[in-house]
């Protein structure tokens, strides 16, 4: 702290003039001495309650450089009262420059703006502040006869006391790279910032083995040593350091090879084996190295490449071979891997064994199984890969899908006997085969798929034994149903079957055929096997005519166990009488006649006009002679109308004397006796 001075005042008296009379308080400094006297005051002092500073700063100019650029200490509190620090008036031999902290060497640095660190806050005050050191503007403006001996004139740029090692070569902020700590190391320098990072090998290489290489060396320093270069520095090719032990035979890019972790780790990403004797492809392309050349000796000698056996040992023991000769792998594999084999479809042509239809698009391993059971692995190789299985016959390979269905043919149920390499869908068991067997397949039978009455899954058929009785396939061969109720839905009710009321001798077979249910094969012919034979018109008639059951709409055909939509076709109609089907137009005028007016008694099948078995001799009592026999029937017989309004032909009573037909007209009361069509009379 300052200590507090004591000023006894001295009273003075100075002449009243235009100037104020003024009372010193005490003798100026010796450093101010020129001042002294009362006519010299306001050189200083400014009138009234203005500061002081200007007119201290208009004399200091190196005070006021600093303040106006805010440098030093008094920069950094540039309205601070000069006085405040530097009073006077307390004698010749008082120093205006004291130190709050008792001293330079204990003086806070931090106040100037600039704290010391690390090297620098061990240095003397003197070491620093000297004359070599000055520069900067400040300095011309220094009035000291000694500068040297004033505190001012420092800058803080590192050039400004320290020697530019680097010889202008790099940027003057030295401390992008360098510490207050110490030049050695340059903690603030990082690599990766250049143009060169530093990778593998390089990050523990000395500065030096890079920079301070002797024939990259053309600046020295002050002291004659010689000055590292930075920079410039060839680094685009590994070549401008490094010794092409190549000599030159593989290029001059070293990083196409390898790579900063050391010089025998190779690229393998970037090397380009093209370029040897043996450019690599396929599963090479990711084969280490080390596993073809020696890296303990600098990869030591070429490996031998003519054949594949020079790297890799027969993996089927001698067991592969073409045309009896053992062959190289290159024969059936490629470099893009062992699997799948070059072996192809074709070649496999030539062997004992010619691959066709659906063998063709098999998988080798399906048949060359690894680790096949029942054989010794001793003699599959390292491969383990069987490669001559047995292939004389289908169950070789295949197992029998059927079970024992077939085991009783001659054949044992061979594959080959039904089924092609083509696939085992469709069969080759023909219709004509079939016809062999206890049911013939004729019509829609022989249309229809297999599946339909052998699958695993018929619609509406009974189901089918299981996987053990059948094999995996689930396709039933044997005991499969024959007759037609079996499958088909009988629409009869079982009126025909050989149980029901009317048993048919071949069952369904006896109206139907294998073409279609509808229509029927029942024909005259046919029909004429049955209670009621067709015969004249009856044989035109259509069949709905009489059988009415066929005029509804009729179900869909289907299967066993379906249910049909419409009632069941019974064909049970009564038709001993013509009257059963046919209604009588004549009313009750034949009722008289013992067969009660039968239309068979004057009508005959082939047709009503002309009624073939009347005979107008025997069954009337009028005889037609004569010119009677060519009048029409209708001149006699004519058509009237029924209470009802209903039309019908008068036969009896017909007038019987000749005056009632000629001569004259019929008297009204001959016409009135004439029955009507419902009159018994």
């Amino acid at each position: 702290m300052r200590t507090a001075l004591v000023f006894m005042p001295v009273l003075f008296l100075v002449a009243v003039a235009p100037a104020m009379a003024q009372v010193s308080p005490g003798p100026l400094t010796q450093s101010h001495a020129d001042l002294e006297g009362a006519m010299k005051c306001l050189k200083c002092h400014a009138s009234g309650s203005e500061s002081m500073n200007q007119r201290c700063r208009d004399c200091h100019t190196e005070i006021d450089f600093q303040v106006q650029r805010g440098l030093g200490l008094h920069g950094q509190d540039p309205e601070a009262e000069c006085s405040s620090c530097h009073p006077d008036h307390a004698g010749r031999d008082f120093e205006l420059i004291t130190w709050e902290e008792g001293s330079t060497k204990r003086f806070e640095h931090r106040r100037t703006g600039w704290p010391l660190e690390g090297k620098h806050a061990t240095q003397r005050c003197e070491q620093c502040h000297k004359a070599e050191f000055q520069s900067g503007g400040v300095v011309r403006l220094l009035q000291r006869k000694n500068p040297g001996d004033s505190w001012l004139g420092l800058e803080r740029d590192c050039l400004s006391c320290h020697e530019d090692h680097h010889q202008k070569t790099l940027a003057a902020d030295c401390l992008s790279c360098h510490g207050p700590e110490s030049w050695k190391p340059a903690a603030r320098f990082d690599h990766a910032r250049t143009k060169y990072p530093l990778t593998g090998k390089h990050t523990d290489t000395p500065c030096a083995k890079c920079h301070l290489v002797p024939d990259r060396i053309f600046l020295t320093s002050s002291q004659g040593l010689a000055v590292p270069r930075y920079r410039p520095l060839e680094h685009a090719e590994c070549s401008a350091c490094h010794k092409d032990t190549h000599a030159g035979q593989l290029g001059p890019t070293c990083a196409k090879c390898h790579v900063t972790d050391g010089f025998k780790i190779v690229a393998s990403d970037s090397f380009d084996h093209a370029k040897t004797r043996y450019p690599l492809n396929g599963k090479h392309r990711s084969v280490e190295c080390a596993k073809c050349h020696d890296p303990q000796r600098a990869w030591g000698k070429k490996p031998k490449f003519e054949t594949c056996d020079a790297c890799h040992k027969d993996a089927h023991a001698g067991k592969a071979t073409v045309a009896g000769q053992v062959v190289d792998c290159a024969s059936c594999h490629g470099v893009n891997g062992f699997k799948p084999s070059t072996y192809t479809v074709e070649r496999h042509r030539d062997s004992k064994y010619p691959l066709a239809g659906k063998h063709e698009t098999v998988t080798c391993d399906r048949c060359h199984t690894k680790k096949p059971p029942q054989v010794l692995p001793a003699s599959l190789g390292t491969a383990q890969v069987l490669m001559r299985p047995a292939h004389e016959k289908c169950r070789d390979c295949h197992s029998d899908l059927h079970g024992t269905q077939l085991a009783q043919r001659t054949d044992g149920g061979a594959c080959e006997s039904c089924h092609r390499v083509d696939g085992w869908k469709p069969s080759t068991f023909t219709v004509a085969q079939h016809a062999e067997l206890q049911f013939s397949l004729a019509g829609r039978h022989a249309e229809i798929e297999c599946v339909a009455c052998h699958g695993p899954t018929r619609p509406d058929l009974p189901a089918l034994p299981g996987e053990a009785e059948l094999g995996k396939a689930r396709v039933a061969l044997t005991r499969v149903e024959s007759d037609c109720h079996s499958c088909h839905f009988d629409p009869h009710d079982k009126r025909f079957a050989p149980d029901g009321p009317r048993p048919a001798t071949d069952g369904c077979r006896a109206c139907h055929g294998a073409r279609a249910f509808v229509p029927s094969d029942v024909d005259t012919e046919v029909h004429g096997r049955f209670a009621y034979k067709l015969q004249g018109a009856h044989r035109a008639v259509p069949c709905v005519m009489c059988h009415e059951e066929l005029s509804r709409a009729p179900g869909k055909i289907r299967l066993l166990k379906a249910e049909s939509p419409t009632r069941p076709l019974q064909f049970a109609r009564k038709h001993e009488q013509c009257e059963a089907c046919h209604q009588s137009p004549h009313g009750d005028q034949f009722d008289h006649r013992p067969d009660r007016g039968s239309c068979d008694g004057c009508h005959v099948v082939d047709g009503w006009h002309p009624a073939g078995s009347f005979d107008h001799e025997k069954h009337a009592r009028f005889s037609l002679q004569g010119a009677h026999q060519k009048v029409a029937c209708d001149r006699c017989h004519e058509m009237t109308l029924d209470p009802e309004g209903r039309p019908f032909v008068v036969y009896r009573p017909v007038p019987s004397k000749c005056r009632d037909c000629h001569g004259r007209s019929l008297p009204q009361s001959v016409a009135s006796e004439r029955p009507r069509r419902g009159d018994s009379s």
